[in-house]
């Protein structure tokens, strides 16, 4: 079918034709090595268009092909790295494409080329977008599935480097006397990058290792796993493993390497910013609390009833942000567990509220979570705002009381009420100036995106607020 495929479809000769036969022979050695999708395209004679000639399914994974697809073409459009590579002929590396069965993947392409140099077809291996392989299992799967290609290219000597420029890691096989027998394009980069100069395949076990492990030892050990391996400026992660053929026999040593280097460098980044970012909470939280107590020193010096209010209001706000900040420099991270962020709220009200001076008790109970600073900043302003109202006109002529913070936590919404057993509040008479309803509300519908309600009568006064579960961070698993 490849052969007839090739003749209707494209332009190649008969000598071409039989090189791209020739290598779809290893497709399935290929697939069980990367544990991937693998096809091998030629051009059609419409340039924005190739044929798929031969496919192959990796058993260690699933496929992620319901049937065949030989025979279906491949378009500019939905694989755009597919026809680059055959325009260009260089490797194209995790390029987005969408299949023939319509199925987002990622594909890395490399090129075949002809004795002249001419490329005659494309080798793509495909894999799921979702997918995310950590580095050991990476090699884990390279180590058991490269006996084929041990057998079929690197000991019998009849394979080029042509085929594998995809994969990733470095692989090196290794023979019974500890000389290299083969070594992929990657291996062959690597240690071109550390200096070596001339070709790996000849060279002893001895010349190659980074470290002080012994051929005989993994002979003896049949694995031997290096992880954080430092060589010069590089961390490689390195597997050996014993491999034997079919008939239970020695087929060779083969090491793998997986360049780690970008990937511990930009954890070092993510550690070093997370310090960063904690230490800019901290400062933040520092000028704030300085910012409350030079509005302490000032309330004072007014005696002016109505001003000390406003002090005190402005201080209560100025704190309550604090107290998001203070949570993210402690936690090292941009999320604020609601429930500590409001007991913190609740420390300050009994320290610079009117607690002081009457028999006023604030209850806070209900679920917990986690959000952003953001939200957390807004849900602090709004329950500060409304507390402090209560506080100030619900026990107007009481010398006690009770204000309940429930947290509730929703499938869709999450709603946090405050509830007091106070006198009650018109909020048709004068309720901005008393309630700080207006600012209450528009952080709420605008910063939070979500609903306010309120009730009162002589019993008391309940005001509650929800935002939708969208402006929450999801649970750490």
């Amino acid at each position: 079918m490849l052969v007839a495929l090739c003749q209707q479809h494209s332009d190649l000769t008969e000598t071409d034709i039989q090189q791209i036969k020739k290598n779809a022979e290893c497709l399935e050695s290929v697939a069980e090595l990367v544990g991937a999708d693998i096809f091998i395209d030629c051009c059609t004679r419409d340039p924005d268009i190739a044929v798929v000639v031969s496919q192959a399914r990796p058993s260690s994974v699933k496929s992620l092909y319901s049937g065949s697809v030989v025979g279906k073409f491949a378009h500019r459009s939905k694989e755009p790295a597919v026809l680059r590579t055959l325009e260009v002929g260089m490797p194209t590396m995790d390029m987005s494409g969408v299949t023939q069965e319509d199925k987002n993947v990622r594909q890395s392409v490399s090129p075949i080329k002809n004795s002249s140099g001419v490329v005659i077809g494309a080798l793509i291996a495909e894999k799921d977008v979702t997918e995310r392989v950590r580095a050991e299992k990476k090699l884990s799967v390279l180590t058991q599935t490269t006996e084929q290609l041990i057998e079929r290219r690197a000991i019998s000597g009849t394979g080029d480097n042509s085929l594998p420029y995809h994969v990733t890691d470095g692989i090196l096989i290794f023979s019974r006397s500890g000389i290299c027998t083969y070594a992929n394009p990657v291996a062959e980069k690597v240690y071109r990058d550390l200096g070596y100069l001339e070709r790996l395949e000849g060279l002893s076990f001895s010349n190659i290792t980074f470290h002080g492990v012994e051929f005989e030892d993994i002979l003896s050990k049949k694995q031997v796993t290096l992880n954080d391996l430092e060589v010069g400026n590089y961390i490689f992660h390195i597997k050996y493993t014993y491999v034997k053929n079919k008939n239970e026999n020695f087929a060779g040593v083969v090491m793998l390497i997986n360049d780690v280097t970008d990937v511990k460098n930009k954890e070092k980044e993510l550690v070093l910013k997370t310090v960063a970012i904690s230490e800019i909470h901290h400062r933040v939280k520092n000028n704030l609390q300085t910012i409350a107590s030079l509005l302490k020193l000032q309330c004072r010096r007014v005696d002016d009833v109505a001003a000390k209010v406003a002090f005190n209001e402005s201080i209560s706000q100025v704190l309550s942000i604090a107290a998001t900040h203070e949570i993210l420099a402690e936690d090292c991270k941009d999320d604020v567990d609601i429930m500590t962020m409001l007991q913190k709220i609740k420390a300050n009200t009994a320290q610079h509220g009117l607690l002081k001076s009457k028999g006023i008790t604030i209850n806070l109970k209900g679920d917990t979570f986690l959000c952003d600073s953001d939200t957390a900043t807004s849900i602090a302003l709004v329950v500060n705002e409304v507390t402090q109202n209560s506080l100030k006109y619900a026990f107007i002529g009481r010398e006690s009381g009770v204000i309940d913070i429930e947290i509730c936590k929703g499938a869709m919404y999450s709603n946090i009420s405050i509830i007091d057993d106070g006198i009650g509040f018109d909020f048709d008479k004068d309720s901005s100036e008393k309630l700080g309803l207006l600012i209450v509300r528009r952080i709420v519908t605008e910063k939070l995106k979500g609903n306010l309600s309120t009730e009162s009568n002589q019993s008391g006064t309940k005001v509650l607020f929800d935002f939708p579960l969208s402006q929450l961070n999801p649970e750490p698993m």
